[in-house]
This record gives C-alpha cells, sequence and structure tokens, in this order.
C-alpha cells in the first residue's frame, strides 16, 4: 500500500501547478482588416492608427487578455498606459478612443462588413471573412 504524507500532497501539487503554467502561453493575436483592404501595413502604422495619429482605418478595440497582449506588443504599453493616453487626449479635444466591442465574433463582422475597419482577434477565431495583415 502506498505511503501518503502531506511532503508528498505538496510535492504533487507544486509539480501540477507548475506543468499547467507552462503549458498556459498567450494566444495569438491577429490584426485583420474587411478582405477588399489591398494595403498591407506594418505594425508602427497599425500602432499609429490605434494611438490615433493615422486615421486610415477605424479602429475596433476588445477588452480582457487579447486586448492586453495586442496593447503589449503593438503599442508598447501597458492596458492603464493606454487608457490614461485616451483619457488625456478626449480631455484636451484630441480625439476619442477606439469603439470597443466584446468578443471576437462582434469584431469579426463589424471588420468584415466595413471595407474601413481594423480590429484583432484571437487568431483560432479567424475565419473567411476577413484578412489577416499579421500574427502577434
Amino acid at each position: 500500500m502506498a505511503k501518503y504524507s502531506i511532503k508528498n500532497t505538496v510535492t504533487g501539487l507544486v509539480l501540477c501547478c507548475a506543468a499547467m503554467l507552462s503549458f498556459s502561453t498567450n494566444a495569438a493575436v491577429a490584426v485583420v482588416v474587411n478582405p477588399g483592404f489591398a494595403d498591407s501595413l506594418d505594425q508602427a502604422t497599425v500602432a499609429q492608427i490605434y494611438l490615433g495619429k493615422d486615421k486610415t482605418l477605424t479602429p475596433y478595440m476588445q477588452s480582457g487578455g487579447t486586448a492586453d497582449e495586442f496593447i503589449d506588443k503593438v503599442l508598447s504599453r501597458n492596458a492603464s498606459q493606454y487608457k490614461a493616453y485616451w483619457a488625456k487626449l478626449a480631455f484636451t479635444g484630441g480625439g476619442r478612443p477606439p469603439k470597443e466591442l466584446g468578443s471576437d465574433a462582434e469584431v469579426l463582422k463589424k471588420v468584415a462588413s466595413s471595407s474601413d475597419a481594423i480590429g484583432f482577434v484571437d487568431a483560432g477565431a479567424v475565419d473567411g471573412s476577413v484578412k489577416v495583415l499579421f500574427n502577434l
């Protein structure tokens, strides 16, 4: 019969948690536009669009992990810094932040139906209704 102890149980739990953490990576994020958009945009241009400095396309945001990863990798900021940036611009009359949509499905629907829209979604959610500019 196996001998159980608190030490063995704790060790097992620690190893289990460590294994789970090693498999929980950030999901890939896809930056998407309408399929009719002919140009390709680089990450720097997309950043300018989301900061209101380039009006080429109308940006749409999401909340949660996908947005946090996008803000970190594309805008080189964290979510708090991004919100503060837009709060300052809105207060001074310098612009309005991108409209926030609630899900990948909403972003895909909006981008697919708007020739001037840009958004980002979990890469696994991408379907044929949009064009992927790049993945993060």
